[in-house]
C-alpha cells in the first residue's frame, strides 16, 4: 500500500491522537486507550476509547476497531500515536493499522528509541520476534523539530510521506513540543484510567 500524498494540509486537519492510561506493569489485566479528535492543534472535537491487554497482542486490532466504528472516522485524515508500545509491550503495528483503517499513521516519541534495549527487553516476553517485527514496521525513525529549533520529537510513519508527517506534527504542536492531540489524549487517559 503506497504512502498518501496530501495536496494541501489544512490548518483544521482532523487528527486522532491516541495514548494509553495507567496500568500495573507485568500484571495480567487491561489498560485504557483514549483517542481524541483534534482539528489542527486547537480544537477538540471528540473522544473515543477502548481497552487492551497489558503486554498483549490486541492493540492494533482494538485501535483499528475503535477508529473504524467511530462516527468521526469519515472526517479523520491522520492517526497519531504516542509511540508504538501501549500497556507495556502491546505493540501497534502501524503498517497494519494503516491497512485496516485506510488512514495514515504517525507514531511520535519524545525520546529517540534505543532499539538494542527494546530488542533485549522483548526477549523476556512471549512471541518476542513477532513483537520485534511490529516495532520494525514503524520504519525509519526521523527527528522532527517542532515549535523551535530547540524542541524535537521522533517519528515513524506508515501510509504518509515524511514531509507531510513533519508538517502535521509542527501544525499540531501548539502548546508544547508534543502535538496537542497526543498531549490531550495523555491527560484524559491518565486521569480516567482508574475509573
Amino acid at each position: 500500500m503506497s504512502s498518501k500524498k496530501f495536496r494541501t494540509i489544512k490548518p483544521e486537519i482532523r487528527v486522532l491522537g491516541v495514548d494509553d492510561g495507567m496500568f500495573t506493569p507485568h500484571v495480567k489485566g487491561s489498560a485504557l486507550i483514549v483517542g481524541v479528535v483534534f482539528r489542527g492543534g486547537c480544537w477538540l472535537d471528540g473522544v473515543m476509547s477502548t481497552r487492551i491487554e497489558v503486554d498483549g497482542f490486541d492493540a492494533t486490532e482494538k485501535i483499528a476497531s475503535m477508529v473504524n466504528s467511530s462516527p468521526h472516522h469519515k472526517q479523520l485524515r491522520v492517526i497519531m500515536l504516542d509511540g508504538v508500545t501501549f500497556a507495556g509491550f502491546n505493540i501497534v503495528d502501524i503498517k497494519k493499522l494503516f491497512a485496516e483503517t485506510q488512514l495514515p499513521v504517525i507514531a511520535v516519541t519524545r525520546d529517540e528509541p534505543d532499539f538494542d534495549d527494546i530488542h533485549k527487553a522483548l526477549k523476556n516476553l512471549s512471541r518476542s520476534e513477532e513483537r520485534w517485527k511490529a516495532i520494525q514496521n514503524a520504519g525509519r525513525i526521523t527527528k522532527v523539530y517542532t515549535r523551535s529549533r530547540k524542541e524535537k520529537v521522533y517519528m515513524g510513519t506508515a501510509g504518509i510521506q515524511e514531509e507531510d508527517a513533519e508538517k502535521i506534527i509542527r501544525l499540531t504542536s501548539t502548546r508544547s513540543s508534543v502535538p496537542e492531540p497526543l498531549r490531550v489524549a495523555h491527560i484524559i487517559a491518565s486521569g480516567t484510567s482508574t475509573l
